[in-house]
């Protein structure tokens, strides 16, 4: 059964919450994790987003990625997979609002890297910020029951936005 694209206005609770997930990934995971990042949508304070946590844990090497995942699914995380051949694995642990999204990958991921640069980005320029909301509204009214459809419209923005942090670096 498709879920629907919902959208809700910033939730300040939501950095606590990342500071509870914080802590659970690394009890979990012990001494497996390299860093936790809170990234996407619900780490831009004053950005409506999805209520669920995306969150992504660096670990020492690829060859930490097995270990990792077991101990992410002994804790109650559904694996997701590893969708876009990225070296990222996701993980998703279903509860009352807000659900965490768990990425895993291994230091100097690309998408990793990409993940901070936009997130940082729109935590410092409140136009891109303003802009990625309107678009997110305008996709989740257009394909309210397409999850993938809402994330892969989006792709075009989220490169613009890459691109223009990588200059603001260089």
């Amino acid at each position: 059964m498709p879920t629907l694209v919902e959208i809700v206005p910033f939730d300040p609770k939501w950095i606590d919450d990342f500071s509870r997930a914080e802590a659970l990934l690394r009890k979990v995971l012990g001494v497996s994790v390299v860093a936790v990042e809170h990234i996407g949508s619900t780490a831009v304070p004053g950005l409506p987003a999805k209520p669920i946590l995306d969150v992504d844990v660096i670990v020492p090497s690829l060859r930490d990625i097995p270990d990792a995942s077991a101990a992410l699914i002994d804790a109650g995380f559904e694996a997701r997979g590893n969708r876009y051949d990225d070296d990222v694995w996701a993980f998703l642990l279903k509860r009352p609002s807000p659900q965490i999204r768990v990425y895993l990958c291994p230091p100097s991921n690309l998408t990793h890297d990409r993940r901070v640069l936009f997130r940082n980005y729109l935590r410092q320029h409140n136009d891109a910020a303003l802009a990625y909301s309107t678009l997110k509204h305008r996709l989740a009214e257009q394909f309210p029951y397409d999850g993938d459809r809402y994330t892969s419209e989006k792709s075009t923005f989220i490169s613009e936005i890459v691109s223009a942090a990588q200059k603001d670096m260089g």
